[in-house]
């Protein structure tokens, strides 16, 4: 079996793992398959263990110098401790199996390493929004805790409704309801969900989107230099080749 082979062969068992244990979830399928889906997903947690054992074989210490490679190793030592007694509660983190399809498939983790790349820039941003978000829910509790005390009867009150209002969930019936005692408050909330939605979220928006193509521009980069580490290798080994030839030659 070829690498690609090999590679299409463990995403489709994360796959049927990630469908046996979606199954397992159906009151009515287990009690017909249950032991079938057992059967299913040890067998799938034995290609794992043996797939990841092969790694290390074949990688030694530099497996554990890929931060991949960790993530895996993490993802099937959570699927191997035990799942009984006080431990139950474990069973249902055999599902962080299906991300390990992030690790295999290369696309997806490309945009994963962008996303984390952005991080730095995120925080910012989130900062920035942590920060609209605290104003605004002061200014809205002093406005408006007489008139609405169910929605800004208190900051955490407060903080929870403009984070609702942020997301656009609802928010039109909780401006009408205060316009109707207070009729310019459509002002706080027109300014506010101009500023936390429409500038600060497309910010954080646009710096992940920065991030993931910075981060895909690097992965493109490496790749392009250890083609020309390798074209640069076999170019050495071709004129070392003809030198050899050539000296053939001239002996005889």
């Amino acid at each position: 079996m070829t690498r690609t082979g090999f590679q299409r062969f463990i995403i489709g068992a994360i796959i049927f793992n990630a469908v046996t244990l979606g199954l397992e979830t159906s009151t009515a399928v287990v009690a017909r398959v249950g032991d079938l889906l057992h059967f299913a997903d040890r067998a799938a947690l034995a290609i794992f263990v043996v797939e990841l054992l092969l790694r290390i074989y074949a990688h030694g210490l530099a497996f554990f110098r890929d931060s991949w490679n960790i993530f895996d190793l993490v993802i099937i030592a959570i699927a191997i401790i035990p799942a009984t007694g006080e431990f139950s509660v474990l069973r249902a983190l055999r599902i962080l199996r299906v991300l390990r399809l992030i690790s295999v498939v290369p696309s997806m983790r490309r945009v994963v390493s962008g996303l984390l790349a952005a991080v730095p820039g995120m925080a910012s941003i989130a900062a920035l929004l942590a920060l609209v978000l605290y104003v605004a829910g002061v200014m809205a509790t002093k406005l408006f805790q007489h008139l609405q005390p169910a929605n800004f009867g208190d900051l955490g009150t407060t903080l929870f409704t403009l984070f609702q209002v942020m997301t656009g969930e609802g928010w039109p019936d909780i401006a009408r309801d205060l316009m109707e005692k207070a009729p310019l408050s459509w002002i706080f909330f027109v300014t506010y969900i101009v500023v936390s939605s429409f500038a600060v979220l497309n910010m954080f928006i646009a710096v992940v989107v920065n991030g993931m193509d910075r981060g895909m521009a690097d992965e493109v980069m490496k790749a392009e230099e250890k083609q020309a580490e390798t074209d640069a290798l076999i170019l050495a080994e071709v004129r070392a080749l003809r030198e050899e030839i050539a000296e053939l030659k001239s002996r005889t």
